[in-house]
């Protein structure tokens, strides 16, 4: 029997935001597999990729995350099919960050036409005002200091920071913040095991600027090994058997060794300050050092190659070398501080990391040399662009791709279809032709009428008003002297409040409160109208606005979603509760699959809620009978049906917390032209939605869907795109 593909993804917490290189990343691995050595993509995984019929991804040209919102009544066949959603890194250019440039729809071994006939190896100087080092650090060379990261890097990179809700027991280093462009350089590299408490080091080393190793110490966990990670640490359970070392020992030795000034160089340093839970106010990190866009990093080995022509993380050895890792790290710091920014973005890594692994697509491994002219010459082609095109790469063996739509890619013309074509005709085309192909891109658009930046503008403060709206409960009457301070308690129990306020307009005050989570304001009207708070039998409601009266229907359609299929929200948790305390709490319920327990994204503290999900519909069901009126640690759940999965519950924080006044209503003048259109706007996203749904029904069972919402990225501002993806299976369901 044909065996089913399935799809697993680990989305329902509030990170889950995936950029372009990782999409390109799933992308990539279902057209080619491991017989093209293509990776399983590091945040979802596809069970039987080989039995893949086909991949069919559906773009919707210049639509964002807040489109699906929006209309997300309209999109009725979206929201019920695909189980699997994430926010999407918007792109300035999401095509070309997406599929590669310059791709070539010929079938060929090594791709023509990419660039210019100029083959200078050499970024020209009006090229490097583009380049993301140019941008970040400008031009001219500096010292040390200019290239430490700051207090707000730190936080944002998961630094360990001092007075931070994480880093509560770490130990400070003691060093100062006085540093100089004279002040010492070490490099710092550890090698982690997995124990039942999560990362544990097993290895420090440590190098000072001339690369004399000064610390390479075996560490014994003070946990369980769950994984020693052999094949990445080379620490094996022999190893660590007679070692007597222990994390507070080598915390003591660093603390002893590191000069007041001294300034820590590694690559993705965060993970080595984490693991040996030490705080140090002055680092270098060459992953974020070396910049990239979109967010992306360079591998260590990658640029110990290209930038030192050095060979580290050989596959011959078993596991790296923390020393020579730490050494690496540190000589790139002083190659970017010796030769300035200019020349490093003259060395065009982008290209030669495309360069390489183009090599590698046609088994063709040419050494790579630092300046990237001889790898050029030895392949006698002009320089290949910024990323390589997977799309080539099927070219390669053999697949035709088909490529469907309205807009132009640019010059390289990766959109086959007339300008003018409706989404109609592509849909008719789609579906002759996708039965016929392995890897399908299909395009569609609302038309430029409705893409203009001010309509965007527009739309985005329509659904952060009615999201405000839904956010925002009034309850009263109250007495005239009542307290305050019981009612935010009371309704506290339903979930993180984001204001408070007493409404004094009215005869009898009232309170206006705006919570953080959907399921929270919900639960307030649900519990809390009739219910007696501070002395007062009370009415909870929410605004009366035009944009509200479909409130209703929008609670009960966001609780039917697939994504909250199973999933339950639980309230009144006492902020002291860690994670592994509410595992053990919850560990009575039946199939309890994962819990994710939201923080606030400015503080890093965790909220007075969390949600669970169940791998079973009913027990889900029974979960909720169970917890509501239990009692936890003195506190009393309260528990209803998830209303908004995690990536929706970041962007609900993030509008929250924008520029924008909180709360009110604002219209720009442009508004009115919206307003006109929106009848109309309304039934085009219904249409396409029923194009998608004459589409999807068309493919063959065991064939990856992936719709996109690319989101946008200009000069205007920028909104963060959407993914829902699936793997049909044979009832015309999306698959886990």
């Amino acid at each position: 029997q044909e065996k089913s593909c399935h799809l697993s993804a680990a989305l329902l917490g509030e990170d889950s935001e995936i950029s372009q290189d990782q999409l390109y990343e799933l992308l990539k691995y279902a057209a080619l597999g491991k017989c093209h050595n293509a990776a399983q993509p590091s945040w979802c995984r596809i069970y039987h990729q080989s039995h893949l019929a086909g991949v069919v991804v559906v773009v919707l040209h210049e639509m964002s995350q807040l489109h699906f919102y929006r209309f997300y009544l309209q999109f009725k066949h979206l929201r019920k099919v695909f189980r699997h959603r994430f926010t999407l890194a918007p792109s300035t250019n999401f095509p070309v960050s997406l599929y590669g440039e310059g791709t070539n729809l010929k079938p060929q071994n090594t791709p023509q036409g990419l660039t210019s006939t100029s083959s200078e190896c050499i970024t020209k100087s009006s090229d490097l005002q583009c380049d993301p080092i140019i941008q970040r650090y400008g031009e001219e060379k500096q010292g040390l200091t200019s290239y430490t990261l700051t207090l707000e890097e730190q936080k944002k990179n998961d630094y360990p920071i001092e007075g931070s809700p994480g880093c509560k027991g770490y130990i400070s280093t003691e060093c100062d913040q006085q540093r100089t462009d004279s002040s010492p350089l070490f490099g710092l590299d550890c090698e982690m095991c997995l124990t039942s408490k999560g990362n544990e080091v097993t290895r420090v080393s440590l190098v000072d600027a001339r690369g004399q190793c000064l610390l390479n110490e075996l560490v014994k966990p003070e946990s369980t090994v769950v994984n020693y990670r052999t094949r990445f640490s080379g620490i094996t359970k022999k190893m660590l058997l007679p070692v007597k070392t222990r994390l507070s020992d080598i915390q003591t030795r660093l603390k002893k060794m590191l000069p007041h000034d001294a300034v820590l160089v590694g690559h993705s340093l965060n993970s080595d300050l984490q693991a040996l839970e030490m705080i140090h106010p002055s680092v270098i990190d060459t992953s974020l050092l070396f910049a990239r866009s979109e967010g992306r990093r360079f591998k260590l080995k990658f640029l110990a190659k290209a930038v030192l022509g050095k060979e580290i993380q050989c596959e011959q050895k078993l596991g790296h070398d923390p020393t020579e890792d730490a050494r690496a790290a540190l000589e790139l710091a002083q190659f970017f501080i010796e030769q300035g920014p200019t020349k490093v973005a003259e060395l065009n890594l982008e290209m030669l990391l495309t360069a390489e692994k183009l090599a590698e697509v046609s088994q063709n491994k040419a050494v790579l040399q630092p300046q990237g002219c001889g790898f050029q010459e030895q392949l006698n082609e002009p320089p290949p662009l910024s990323k390589p095109c997977f799309l080539d790469c099927l070219q390669v063996t053999g697949q035709k791709p088909l490529l469907l739509g309205r807009h132009g890619l640019d010059s390289s013309g990766l959109w086959q279809s007339n300008l003018s074509t409706s989404n109609k005709q592509i849909l008719q085309r789609a579906l002759e032709d996708v039965p016929l192909s392995k890897f399908s891109i299909i395009q569609f658009s609302l038309g430029p009428e409705y893409l203009a930046s001010h309509l965007h503008a527009g739309l985005y403060e329509k659904v952060r008003s009615k999201l405000t709206d839904m956010l925002t409960i009034y309850a009263g009457p109250f007495e005239e002297n009542f307290c305050l301070k019981s009612v935010k308690k009371e309704f506290g129990r339903c979930g993180p409040i984001q204001s408070l306020t007493v409404v004094t307009e009215t005869f009898q005050p009232y309170v206006c409160i705006q919570f953080e989570v959907l399921e929270a304001a919900q639960l307030a009207v649900e519990s809390l109208n009739g219910a007696e708070v501070a002395g007062s039998c009370i009415k909870v409601q929410r605004p009366v606005t035009a944009a509200m009266l479909d409130c209703s229907v929008l609670i009960k359609e966001l609780e039917l979603d697939v994504e909250n299929e199973g999933v339950i929200y639980v309230a009144g948790l006492k902020k002291s509760l860690t994670e592994t305390d509410l595992q053990e709490e919850f560990s009575q319920l039946k199939d309890l699959e994962t819990l994710f327990l939201p923080k606030d994204l400015q503080s890093g503290k965790h909220r007075s809620c969390c949600f669970l999900k169940f791998r079973k519909s009913q027990s889900a069901v029974d979960a909720l009978e169970a917890i509501n009126g239990w009692t936890m640690k003195g506190s009393k759940l309260r528990s209803r049906n998830a209303l908004a999965p995690g990536h929706l519950w970041r962007w609900i924080w993030q509008m929250n917390h924008s520029n924008g006044k909180q709360g009110k209503h604002i219209f720009y003048e442009k508004m009115e032209q919206l307003s006109d259109s929106e009848q109309d706007l309304r039934k085009k996203v219904k249409k396409l939605d029923h194009h998608i749904k004459k589409l999807y029904r068309s493919l063959q069972s065991n064939t990856l869907c992936i719709v996109l919402f690319p989101g946008v990225k200009s000069t205007h501002g920028s909104q963060s795109g959407l993914g829902l993806m699936g793997i049909k299976d044979d009832e015309g369901r999306s698959a886990c």
